[in-house]
């Protein structure tokens, strides 16, 4: 091989190792940190408020059944 060769076999790698390989590296450890971390206090809190509003949500589910039960006995059926 001529020098030519070897320096475009050599130069991607140099600029891989100097630029991309760090900044991979410096964002999947930032990513693995944010990941361990687990839910912020918002993050909580909006998850403690979309949990409450999901069991209302179960509870008017279930009343709307109940009267449609009663109401029109049939209402399952007409699916």
């Amino acid at each position: 091989m001529d020098e030519g060769t070897i320096a475009v076999l050599v130069m991607p790698l140099v600029v891989f190792s100097i630029f991309v390989a760090p900044i991979w590296l410096i964002l999947h450890y930032r990513s693995k940190k944010q990941v361990n971390q687990g839910l912020s206090s918002e993050e909580h809190a909006s998850l403690q408020d979309l949990a409450e509003k999901a069991e209302k949500m179960s509870e008017r589910i279930e009343t709307l059944e109940a009267i449609l039960d009663s109401e029109a006995p049939e209402w399952r059926n007409r699916a």
